[in-house]
C-alpha cells in the first residue's frame, strides 16, 4: 500500500481483498492499531448493525435478575 496525500492529510488506498473481507462500505468507520505482524484493521459496528443488537436484546434481563428502583436510587 502506498501512503498518499490528501488534501492536508495522509491516506492510505485499501486493497480490494481487504475490503472484501472486512465488508467495509462507503462511509464505514475503522480502527488501526499495531500487534505483532504489523498493522491491524477492524471495522467498527454500523448503526444499523447496533439497532439490530438492541433489537434483540430488547430490555430482556437473565432469568433470575431483578431491577429495584430502591437500589436504583441508594447514593
Amino acid at each position: 500500500m502506498q501512503v498518499s496525500r490528501w488534501g492536508n492529510s495522509l491516506a492510505v488506498r485499501l486493497p480490494a481483498d481487504l475490503v472484501r473481507a472486512l465488508d467495509l462500505k462507503e462511509g464505514d468507520r475503522i480502527e488501526l492499531h499495531a500487534d505483532a505482524q504489523g498493522l491491524a484493521v477492524s471495522r467498527q459496528p454500523r448503526a444499523d448493525e447496533i439497532l439490530a443488537s438492541l433489537r434483540r436484546f430488547r430490555g430482556r434481563l437473565p432469568d433470575g435478575a431483578q431491577l429495584s428502583r430502591d437500589a436504583a436510587h441508594e447514593r
